[in-house]
Parts: C-alpha cells; structure tokens; sequence
C-alpha cells in the first residue's frame, strides 16, 4: 500500500515524540511505501537536521512556512482580470466563513462557507498557480473587513484594525502555502493509496486537496488535539484580542472540516476524543490507538522489582509551572514529617528554551526555606531530602535509573496531555501516586492511586500510605507493569495502525483507468496482470511489465501500485469519509 504521510513541524525533522513516533510507524511497517509530505515551521528545525531515512520511505518532499513571502511559491505568476475577479470571490467566502458566527451566504453556514472558500481557492491556484504573495494583497485586507463589519460576524472580531488584519493576512499566507505545491499530481498524492495526518491543522490541508482532487481517503492521528494545543499556546502570547479571536476562529473552521471529511480519526485517549467530540467529529470515525513506549528498554528494571531506596520518591519530567513541582515539594514537607526517612529526587530533563529560567530556581529555593536544618542541599549531600538531578548528569545516566532508584513515582501535573513518564514509571513496575489530570485516570486504571490536584495533603497521604505498606507497592507495581505490556506499547500501536490502514482501503472505492473499463463502465476481463497487485517496489506502471493474452481488443496499460487497486480517478472527490 502507498501512504502519504502529512507532517508539520515534525517527521523527517529530528526533533520532538512526533518524530520519533512517526520514525517507528515507517519502520514498523515495512510492508507499505510512504511518501512524506512534511511543513517546516522554523529554520531551526531545518538547521538541525533530518532522521535516517528508513527503507519504507520512497520519498520526503518538504516546504517551508517560515520564507518570506517572496521566495514562496508560485513567484512571478500574475493573473488576468477574469482570475483577479474569482480570486476575490474565494477570498471573500473564505473570509466570512472565518468571521461569521451564523448562517450566512444564502443560508449556508460558517462552517460551509469555509469549507466552499478553502475548496474555491485551492481550485484556482491548482488551475492557474498562486502570484508572490497573493494572500498578502489589498484584496485579502478588503474581504476580511468587509467580513469582520458584516451582519453576523462573531462578536471578537468585530473590532479587529487594519493592523489585526495586515498581522492575519501575513499569517494566512503562510498558513495556505499548502494549497501551492506541485504536490497534487498524478505521480505525488494523486497516486497514493491513502493519505495519514499524523497531526491536525495544517498539516491536514493537502490531505483534504488529494480527497476533493483524487478522491483519496484520509486518516487523521491527534494524540494532542490540535484545536486545544492552539489555545495554550496563544494563551500567552502578545496578540490583541482580535487577532487572536481571527486566529482561533480559523483553527476552529479548518478542524470541523478535516473532521468531516476523514475516514477514521485516532487519539490517544479519552480526554482528546472528548475534545475531538466538541469540535465535530463523528464519534463513529472515532478510534483509540494508545501511543506505543518501547518496553524492551524498561525490561530490565520491570523485572527486577524493588532494587531502590523504600523511602525514596521519584518525580521525573520537565521542570515547568504545569508539573506544579511547587506543589510537589509542599507536599513531601508534609511526608517527611511524618516519616523523617523519606526522600524527593526531582529528575528532570535538560532545560530547553521554552521553559521558564527562574522556574527550577524558585522551586530549589522553596525546598531549602521548607527544610532549614537540613543541612546545604545538593545531589553531593545525601543529609538533604530533596535533591535535584537532571538526566544525562553523573548519578541518573538514563531516565531508567531514575525509576530503578526509587519506590514510589510521583506525578503531580496541574496539566497533562498522555502522560508519557507515567507510563515509563508502569513499565519498570513501579507503584505510582497522580494527580487526576488529562488521561491520567484512564492510563493508570486501578493500578495506582489518584488525587485532586493543587491539593498537597491529599498528595502527602496518598505517598505516605505506600510507602508504609511494600507489599502493596509491589503489588500495584506489578499490576502497573502487566497493563502497560498489554496497552501501551510499540508492537500494540502499530498492530492497530496496520489493521486501520487494511479497514480503510477495504472500505475505499475502486479507481480504475479509463483503459481498463468498456464504454459502459464495466470492468474488462484481463486488463490488468496479476503481478500488478502484488506488493513490492518493482511494480509500477505496466506498460514495462509483460502483458498476458487478453480477451477482446488490447487496451491500453494503467498504473497500479501496491496491494490494492486504485479508485476511479474521476469518481468525483467521493471520499471514504462518506462509507
């Protein structure tokens, strides 16, 4: 089978899990060709350089959002009046279907009017290509603030300047680039079997073009939904209420249309299908593929059972405000007076630019005033209860030995998506304590116990009741052990996916050439040899494979690849979405 996999910011990119995971899927499954169509969305990424390629992969085309506009595509391209005159339509559907927050356009919705402007001007810019920096002209700014002044426009737009809308229109540039490529060709994702998004947004937008082009199915991977990850991210960020309103509004349009037109929709967990539900979704294209950790690295300390200090609390991850290690170090002042042996180690990960320089800072300065006669703190002075180490430092090489030296692991996010260490410390058959957070609940099911979080008496209680009782530790840590073998690992994860990709092209329509049908449409005997459905990469088009004897007149060769054979070309963009 050959998948294209749409990426955005990730794979073959070296950085981030979505690499790495997207890394394992070519790998793990071989027996399938993929075509990487990946987004870059900064120089960084770029400058640090790619993944191996693995076997699998036929080939990686990728495109930058982050060049100025005028090394973007389609440069030295203008259009005619008559194309001046359609682009303007789009940009004005697109627009109000952007800014409307009820039926507009002759009754259609936003949501249609969205999805008929983003169809309308892939159309275009498919037939006549895109001039430098279209989506930055006179004509975007005019079709946004006719929208944003229009009847029905959403209250948060509605008092956007023309600087919200200079800022959203250089944004909307970058963000449509997708539109442009020479990606949607026969030989590039026309020629696909099935089109995979491993993330929501934009990485989704070619994926949505080869369906309407090619009638192509798409399937959609969130293990953080995209809509949400959106939201914290601009939370933050220095933008006027109008320009974020205009931004979360487009985010919003583009998921309800990628959810619409999928075939399938995996997450990881309940709390994304919860958020995928909201925005759309249908729950029966709804799937639930656990992420896959590799449990052969934690074999070792998973069948070693208790080897650490019985006293000792491990906390492992990054050190930022939403793993609340504030609330985590008042809590343990509290275990530790009530058992004077007890011990902290706070593990974390390297620091990296996104995290907040003081955070650690402040964290070590509130364990030293909590605990004033302890003696100076340090990883050299064992006296000291808390101790702060980092991964890859002298006395934890590997995140491994964090686990193996510890009893109980703690997780005490205000926050979490899939808690990832959690399931780490699972694997090492550790006993766990957790704040209910994210997918925590649905990870650990009765194999650890939960509290509130932001309550650190109830985190005291819930550490100290397993550290006074080895005999459950080891029974919940063995239990902790035995589901995430069976739930969370990278055989079980890509298992799933090989069986979704078989269910969906099992359930796609048949394209046939054109050659190899009579007048009537009906298929003719002989058309195509049988060699051409077996996998491998030497099949390809047949007209250089050896043609048995046919019944009837010859007709002329068509290109087959894979295990299946290729849906009607001209079926009119009817997707599997619909089966």
């Amino acid at each position: 089978m050959r998948i294209g996999l749409l990426t955005e910011g990730g794979y073959p990119y070296a950085k981030g899990e979505s690499a790495l995971w997207c890394d394992r899927l070519v790998r793990g499954l071989a027996q399938h060709e993929y075509d990487v169509y990946a987004l870059g969305r900064t120089p960084r990424q770029e400058r640090a350089g790619r993944l191996p390629a693995a076997p699998a992969v036929r080939s990686v085309r990728t495109m930058a959002l982050w060049t100025p506009a005028e090394d973007g595509p389609g440069n030295g391209r203008s259009y005619g009046r008559r194309e001046r005159r359609r682009y303007a339509g789009c940009l004005a559907e697109l627009a109000a279907g952007v800014c409307g927050d009820g039926p507009e356009h002759g009754g259609a919705d936003a949501d249609n009017a969205f999805a008929a402007g983003l169809y309308a001007l892939a159309d275009l810019l498919r037939a006549h290509g895109a001039p430098p920096a279209a989506l930055r002209s006179e004509a975007t700014v005019r079709a946004l603030e006719a929208a944003c002044r229009a009847p029905g426009a959403r209250r948060g737009v509605r008092q956007a300047t023309l600087r919200d809308q200079l800022a959203f229109s250089d944004w909307l540039e970058r963000a449509l680039r997708p539109l442009t490529p020479d990606w949607y060709g026969p030989d590039a994702l026309g020629a696909a079997d099935l089109c995979h998004a491993v993330s929501g947004g934009l990485a989704a937008l070619p994926g949505l073009l080869a369906k309407r082009f090619f009638g192509v199915p798409l399937l959609l991977t969130e293990y953080g939904v995209h809509i949400r990850s959106h939201y914290l991210t601009t939370a933050g960020a220095p933008l006027s209420a109008p320009l974020r309103a205009l931004l979360a509004a487009f985010h919003g349009r583009l998921a309800t249309e990628v959810y619409r037109q999928a075939a399938a929709i995996t997450h990881g967990n309940a709390h994304a299908r919860r958020w995928q539900q909201r925005c759309g979704a249908d729950p029966v294209r709804l799937r639930t593929i656990h992420p896959g950790l590799d449990g052969h690295r934690f074999a070792a300390v998973g069948e070693a059972g208790e080897t650490g200090d019985p006293y000792t609390l491990v906390w492992v991850g990054r050190a930022e405000p939403a793993k609340d290690l504030l609330g985590l170090v008042h809590a343990f002042a509290a275990v530790h007076r009530e058992e004077p042996r007890a011990r902290l180690r706070i593990v974390h990960a390297p620091p990296s630019p996104r995290e907040p320089a003081d955070y650690l800072a402040h964290c070590r300065t509130t364990a030293t005033r909590l605990f004033p006669g302890a003696g100076p703190m340090g990883q050299e002075a064992p006296a000291f209860p808390v101790t702060f180490e980092e991964v890859g430092g002298p006395s934890v090489p590997d995140r491994t030995d964090a686990y193996a030296d510890g009893a109980v692991t703690v997780l005490s996010s205000v926050v979490e998506g899939f808690p990832a260490g959690l399931v780490e410390a699972m694997l090492c058959g550790r006993a766990t304590v957790s704040t209910d957070v994210g997918a925590v609940v649905e990870v650990v099911g009765g194999t650890g116990l939960v509290v509130p979080p932001r309550n650190p008496q109830a985190l005291a209680a819930a550490c100290l009741a397993l550290l006074r009782d080895p005999a459950r530790r080891a029974r919940l840590g063995a239990a902790a052990r035995a589901r995430a073998l069976e739930l969370f690992t990278v055989e079980q994860n890509l298992s799933a996916f090989h069986g979704l990709y078989l269910e969906l092209m099992s359930r796609a329509p048949v394209r046939r050439d054109r050659d190899g049908t009579a007048a009537d449409g009906t298929p003719l005997p002989f058309a195509h040899p049988a060699e051409a459905y077996l996998p491998g990469r030497w099949t390809g088009r047949l007209d250089r494979v050896p043609a048995p004897a046919r019944l009837g007149p010859p007709v002329g060769a068509g290109a087959m690849s894979g295990t299946c054979p290729h849906r009607d070309a001209d079926n009119g963009g009817v997707g599997s979405g619909d089966a």
